[in-house]
This record gives C-alpha cells, sequence and structure tokens, in this order.
C-alpha cells in the first residue's frame, strides 16, 4: 500500500545494455522479483558493431521506488547506462498500432473518414475490412481505438512506447 503522501508516477527509462541471450530476462526479474509492474517494454539493437540494445521502460511506482529501480538497473551487468528520460529533460515517445476494422456501408466511410482525421494509414483493405497503421502518442492511440470500436474493431497490436530525449547528446 502507498502511503497517502507518497503520490505514483509514471516514468519512461531507456537501458543500454549488451545484446546478448539472457539480458532481457534479467532486466525483466529484477521487475517481477520485486513486484514493479512494467507498463509497456520495447527492445531492439540500437548499435550491431559494440552488439548493444536499448530498452525502453515504462513503469509507474512513488519516486522511491522508482529510484530503486533505476538504482538496481545500474547494477546488473550488462547494463551500460540507464536514463530515466521523464526526469532528465525533454523527450520523445512514440508507440506503433495497427488496427483491424470490419464493415460495411456507413461504418466503412466513417471508419476511412476517422482514419483520416487521425492520419492513419490502410495498409490493408478488402471489401470487408481495413488494416490502419498509426504512431503517435499511447493517448492518441487509445482515442482512435476507442473511436473504432463502435464501427467493427476485430484486433488490435501495438508495439509499445519507444523513446528518446531530445537535444544533441546521445544515450
Amino acid at each position: 500500500m502507498v502511503p497517502k503522501d507518497q503520490t505514483i508516477e509514471r516514468r519512461t527509462m531507456a537501458v543500454l545494455v549488451d545484446n546478448e541471450p539472457g539480458v532481457l530476462a534479467r532486466v525483466i526479474g529484477l521487475f517481477s522479483g520485486r513486484g514493479y509492474n512494467i507498463e509497456s517494454l520495447t527492445v531492439s539493437e540500437v548499435d550491431p558493431d559494440r552488439r548493444l540494445s536499448r530498452i525502453t521502460v515504462i513503469t509507474s511506482g512513488t519516486p522511491q521506488i522508482i529510484e530503486q529501480i533505476k538504482a538496481q538497473l545500474e547494477r546488473l551487468v550488462p547494463v551500460h547506462r540507464v536514463s530515466d528520460l521523464t526526469r532528465e529533460g525533454p523527450s520523445v515517445e512514440r508507440e506503433l498500432v495497427l488496427v483491424k476494422v470490419n464493415g460495411r456501408g456507413n461504418k466503412r466511410v466513417e471508419s476511412l473518414r476517422i482514419a483520416d482525421i487521425f492520419r492513419a494509414r490502410v495498409v490493408d483493405s478488402s471489401h470487408q475490412h481495413f488494416v490502419f497503421e498509426m504512431t503517435g502518442s499511447s493517448e492518441k492511440l487509445d482515442v482512435f481505438i476507442d473511436m473504432m470500436r463502435p464501427l467493427g474493431l476485430v484486433d488490435v497490436s501495438r508495439t509499445g512506447v519507444v523513446a528518446i530525449a531530445r537535444g544533441p547528446k546521445g544515450l
């Protein structure tokens, strides 16, 4: 239970790690072993020459818990750097979603109109369905998905959030 004077904060962290078997499992194990929640997780190799991957994790907790998470991540052997993008300055966050909508007639027309407003692209279609692709903030994607529900939403696939700090410096 969280004390009343402690607010829960949502944080975006970027973790630079060695790209080798078992590293992701160790990072996730740190979270699950201590009961910390992961709201979003993305991983990709970012430097093939140095065999480095970037893990973007969105988690939440009290400021004290967030600091514990950071400190414990920094102690893991394959971790090179942990950056709290939420605290260290402005950053850019984006997510990709694929949304499948079935529909005919007016519902079909309405789904295309809404997709146009949200700048979603049609990446697959037939006479009975569309698959839309859209990038943006998680909140924007949530609204788009909610608007597609009454029009025949069938399936949703999301990438999870990727984030990067603004400015000239890298991780």
